[in-house]
């Protein structure tokens, strides 16, 4: 099993909720959490949920890859484009990304003057989001979808 095939680890904690509440009902000996957790872990392949949570934690919430078309907002504004670089930056689970928009996206708020751009390059975090921020405090790039 990949870490790209792990379901989210809110499914895999429900997943264990799920079986201890149905191991009693068929043993005398009911699972603590911690132990129905390690058998999950164990179902997907790992030793025990420390190290599933290691390998699932440290992968992407959204796998990004080549030609992958995706979909978000740009400095608040909508787009849909086709990944056309990615690269992974290090420890820092942090991935740098150039993205070709379907559409050009205006980047200013001005009703006077407009800038499109069509193609940018950001760098997001697991979750999909950049660390850099508007005035208003919402990252520059968010994904929303990989189409």
């Amino acid at each position: 099993m990949t870490q790209t095939t792990l379901p989210p680890l809110s499914e895999l904690k429900a997943q264990a909720k799920r079986l201890r509440a149905a191991m009693p009902a068929a043993t005398d000996a009911p699972l603590n959490h911690g132990q129905s957790l390690d058998l999950v872990a164990r179902q997907y392949g790992f030793r025990d949920w420390n190290t599933l949570h290691a390998a699932k934690g440290n992968a992407p919430n959204m796998p990004l890859s080549l030609g992958q078309k995706v979909s978000g907002t740009y400095l608040h504004q909508a787009f849909q484009g086709e990944i056309v670089s990615a690269a992974k930056l290090g420890p820092s689970n942090r991935t740098r990304i150039t993205i070709v928009f379907d559409e050009p996206v205006d980047v200013v708020s001005f009703d006077s003057f407009s800038a499109f751009r069509q193609r940018v390059t950001v760098t997001l975090g697991n979750d999909g989001k950049t660390a850099e921020k508007t005035s208003d405090g919402v990252p520059h790039m968010q994904l929303t979808t990989a189409i």
